[in-house]
């Protein structure tokens, strides 16, 4: 196929194209707009009822109660700060890593961005690149990849005339198409891009805080009510005094904090992952990651450099010299379109040697058959490929090669000629000669695949390689079970799903199964990632959990993967899990120190409401505390040291049942929260305490019970999580001795400071043992 031969569009028929809007150009709304980002951010329910209740705090002009909402507006003006500025830097990311396209215009080629393109204009796709347009094939061979489109993993033949469906790949072979749709006709942009924007979230975190929030959302508002009139009507309280006391108790149900700390940590950790070349493509990949347990490695550019060389030819005929065999060789490479890294390191060796052989009927390479072939004048039908798949078995010369790890493929011969319409392997097929090329082993390989294997990532490889081969190299690269392989050519898809979790290697993979590879795995539970480069691992990436690929890879696997390594180095990926491991495990650590709020203020509000059954006004308890305590409190408490935490190095594995977990731990001191209230009313009632002596007692006991869950979540304790605590402890008697007036309490005096220190010291033995036993429970 000669370049030259074709002429394109001019350039005064692009200009004339672009006149009339018939550009790629198409506004897809894939990624996150600003927009998005600050509706994510402002318009929520927990926004949606704090401002309810900012409302009635103003109606009545509590002002100084009113603090609560200016810290949930700073958090939200954080949280689309973090996140515009996240956006900024993949942005920035994906257009290092941004993919041209290659035109003929004016009889000459080009390489232009996507939305460049004009309806008309000739395309040069070769195998490895996604289809950018709609459009027909004009002249050459090719096999496409429709399974992202179709599902349909079989590849699809096309020859001139045949269509090409934007969204699918070459898997094979090249071709000149003229394009004829373009933007919004395209067919990848009807189906596609709605794929992207409507593919949901996949965080448990968050999906367990929106199951609190449902419930929360559905009595907050009777709750409220109740709450209100019994403090007016009943207790005969002031309206204003009513909706104050009312407001604390429903905002004390909101978990508010966590969400935000939870979203502002994920963001944290895309723009850290930036800052490590690694492009975060999907912000709650970084949550799927510190849940991975099972690891899919994809042997070349992955344990190895994908620096292919050939190391040596063995000749298995006495038909041909070895001359002649070099000669062959260079006829086929010549003549073949394929680009995977085996092929360029045979172009390399072979490109330059002369021949007189001409080539018909070519077959391109496809990772399915795992073979190409083609016919050469005088010779008949060549055969480049995996020596499994084209001789019944493998001659001594390929065993040697493949204990040494090399990568080996057989040259053959047929006499018979191949329909391209129903490709089947001739019956006459004789091997030729043998074809050995090493690829190095990554540096560092090893201590990275010991490393994940120490923090119990049960690693796989899955590979198109002999399984032989690829056990060789698995142990030169320090896989534990390199001898766990099996050859996945040679058995049926039901073995291949009874032996998935047990088998360490898969050699002789095709896409179809490393799909259903990751499909298996995934129904037995286990939470997948995959690492790739090539078209073949497509079908895979997709369908695992986490999908990680290399820049250096084919441009196919970087448009459907989570994340992409930019130094396309695998020594990266530790790093990469351990990141999301920190975000999710320091959340599990600090939330707790949430949820206690949330418990203690239900039961709160219910024996509040409860109370109006004995029958008596004086009998009746309101809520003892009012929105500024709650709020200064939370920032020692709530704010800062869960903050600093988060950032905390915490690659331990996951803990399963988050919400279950985070909730019994917050029981005790919830409970702890509640009795000290009821106590102190009781108490205090019975020796003549004043309101205020009461009020002052309940919001010392209420800030230092909190700050127990702080310190367990700071154990084991060192130099700075001590100075965290000695500072939150600091700040919060500080202020709460500088701003009595504002929170509407005194000091503790002689009647009520020994009280304070007896039931302290209760508490903490209490919540020593129920942490100790809490411990046990879920070690």
């Amino acid at each position: 196929m000669n370049k030259k031969q074709f002429n394109g569009l001019s350039q005064s028929q692009v200009d004339e194209k672009i006149s009339q809007g018939l550009t790629n150009h198409f506004n897809s709304n894939a990624s996150t707009s600003n927009w998005d980002i600050v509706k994510r951010n402002v318009f929520t329910l927990f926004n949606a009822l704090n401002f309810a209740i900012a409302v009635a705090l103003v109606s009545v002009q509590a002002w100084s109660n009113l603090v609560f909402f200016a810290v949930i507006s700073f958090n939200a003006v954080t949280g689309i700060i973090t996140e515009l500025r996240a956006k900024h830097m993949i942005d920035k990311l994906n257009l290092v890593s941004r993919e041209l396209v290659t035109v003929v215009r004016d009889g000459q080629e080009s390489q232009i961005e996507p939305e460049n393109i004009v309806l008309g204009d000739l395309l040069k796709l070769s195998a490895g690149e996604q289809i950018p347009s709609d459009s027909t094939v004009i002249e050459g061979v090719a096999e496409a990849n429709e399974a992202m489109l179709t599902g349909e993993s079989d590849l699809v033949l096309k020859e001139a005339g045949g269509e090409l469906l934007s969204g699918s790949f070459l898997a094979s072979g090249q071709v000149y198409a003229e394009v004829h749709h373009v933007g919004a006709d395209n067919y990848a942009n009807k189906l596609m891009t709605e794929a992207k924007t409507l593919k949901p979230i996949n965080s448990r975190i968050l999906y367990n805080l929106a199951k609190i929030s449902r419930f929360t959302g559905k009595i907050i508002i009777p709750f409220g009510l109740a709450l209100f009139f019994e403090a007016l009507m009943i207790k005969g309280l002031p309206v204003k005094n009513s909706v104050i006391t009312s407001s604390t108790a429903l905002l004390g149900m909101l978990p508010k904090g966590i969400a935000l700390l939870t979203v502002t940590s994920l963001l944290t950790a895309v723009i850290k992952l930036g800052m490590r070349k690694v492009l975060v493509q999907e912000m709650y990949s970084v949550e799927t990651l510190a849940r991975v347990d099972t690891l899919c490695l994809d042997k070349t550019g992955t344990i190895t450099q994908g620096k292919m060389t050939v190391q040596g030819l063995h000749s298995l005929t006495d038909r041909f010299s070895d001359d002649s065999i070099g000669q062959l060789l260079a006829a086929y490479i010549q003549t073949s379109e394929d680009n995977n890294p085996t092929a360029q390191a045979i172009r390399k060796k072979f490109d330059q040697l002369e021949h007189s052989y001409s080539s018909s009927n070519v077959i391109p390479f496809s990772s399915d058959r795992k073979w190409g072939a083609m016919e050469l004048s005088e010779v008949g039908t060549v055969f480049l490929g995996a020596p499994e798949m084209l001789l019944d078995s493998n001659p001594p010369a390929v065993i040697e090669a493949q204990k040494r790890g090399s990568r080996v493929l057989v040259l053959a011969h047929s006499s018979q000629s191949i329909d391209k319409h129903s490709i089947q392997l001739p019956s006459d097929t004789a091997a030729l000669a043998v074809l050995e090329i090493t690829d190095p082993i990554r540096e560092g390989a090893a201590q990275t695949l010991d490393y994940l294997r120490s923090q119990d990532v049960d690693l796989k490889i899955i590979s198109g390689d002999n399984p032989l081969t690829v056990s060789h190299i698995a142990h030169q690269a320090g896989f534990a079970n390199f001898e766990s392989y099996i050859d996945c050519s040679k058995i049926s898809d039901e073995e291949l799903v009874a032996q998935a979790e047990e088998t360490a290697i898969f050699g002789r993979v095709s896409p179809h199964q490393k799909k259903l590879l990751i499909t298996t795995l995934k129904a037995a539970g286990r939470t997948t990632a995959m690492t790739g480069d090539g078209v073949n691992d497509i079908l895979a990436l997709h369908e695992a959990d986490c999908s990680i690929v290399m820049a250096e890879g084919d441009p196919a696997t970087r448009q459907i993967a989570n994340l992409v390594l930019l130094n396309s180095d695998f020594n990266d990926v530790p790093e990469i899990l351990f990141e999301g491991r920190r975000v999710v495990n320091n959340i599990g650590r600090i939330a707790p120190i949430f949820f206690i709020k949330t418990i203690y203020s239900f039961i709160l509000a219910i024996i509040c409401i409860a109370s109006v059954a004995l029958g008596k006004p004086e009998y009746l308890l309101i809520f003892p505390f009012i929105p500024i305590q709650i709020t200064l409190i939370d920032q020692f408490v709530e704010g800062f040291p869960p903050f600093v935490l988060t950032f905390e190095r915490n690659i331990k594995p996951v803990e399963k049942h988050f919400l279950k977990r985070s909730l019994q731990l917050a029981l005790p001191s919830a409970l702890m929260i509640v009795f000290s209230v009821l106590f102190v009313r009781f108490w205090g009632t019975a020796q003549g305490w004043t309101d205020i002596e009461m009020s002052t007692l309940s919001y010392y006991l209420l800030g230092t019970i909190s700050f127990l869950s702080v310190i367990r979540a700071c154990l084991p304790l060192n130099l700075w999580r001590s100075l965290l605590i000695l500072f939150s402890v600091l700040g919060f008697y500080a202020s709460a001795f500088v701003l009595q007036h504002l929170l509407e309490i005194a000091t503790l005096t002689a009647a009520t400071l020994p009280v304070y220190l007896i039931l302290m010291v209760i508490f903490g033995l209490v919540f020593v043992v129920c942490t100790i036993k809490q411990k046990y429970r879920f070690d």
